[in-house]
């Protein structure tokens, strides 16, 4: 099973701002035409509401094949902008595409996104300390400024004094 999560990670992409993954990734991880996938889900149109699934336009897919380098030969089979599933949206395909491959592939789907989502959680938690110790090493490092600040001026003093006192 830990072998589908490394491939899965790598189908999930940015798109609108949400984790998506494509239809004929999960076609693909499911083990089934994108045309049947897509099938499926039209007839149960009802469990995909637009904020589990929703169409990329022309623009958004060509941004995604330019950051993920896709050559012509692997896009020559699209003759419709792919659908793109949302976590919830991947979890109600598990509903409708009914086989032992989609339950096993659901599972290691549903284990990505919830390690992605723990790395997301540490990630945040590391970078509000990273914060907090710059704010605090802030202070620090003004008291250094000032106490050095404080010897370069009594330098300056003592210097002074010493060629005031060898002028004499």
């Amino acid at each position: 099973m830990n072998e589908l999560i490394t491939p899965i990670r790598t189908k999930i992409y940015i798109i609108r701002g949400k984790q998506v993954m494509l239809d004929r990734d999960l076609a693909e991880l499911y083990q089934v035409d994108t045309r049947r996938l897509n099938e499926q889900v039209k007839r149960n149109s009802d469990r995909f509401p637009d904020d589990f699934m929703f169409q990329l336009t022309k623009e958004e897919l060509e941004n995604w094949m330019s950051q993920i380098a896709t050559s012509n030969k692997e896009i020559m089979g699209l003759r419709k902008m792919p659908y793109a599933f949302t976590e919830e949206g991947v979890y109600m395909l598990s509903s409708v595409l009914r086989s032992p491959i989609a339950a096993q592939t659901s599972i290691a789907i549903v284990r990505t996104f919830t390690k992605l989502r723990e790395f997301s959680l540490h990630y945040n938690a590391l970078a509000k300390k990273i914060i907090e110790l710059e704010r605090k090493n802030d202070k620090q490092f003004k008291e250094v400024f000032k106490i050095l600040n404080g010897l370069v001026e009594e330098t300056k003093n003592v210097d002074e004094k010493v060629m005031g006192f060898l002028k004499e």
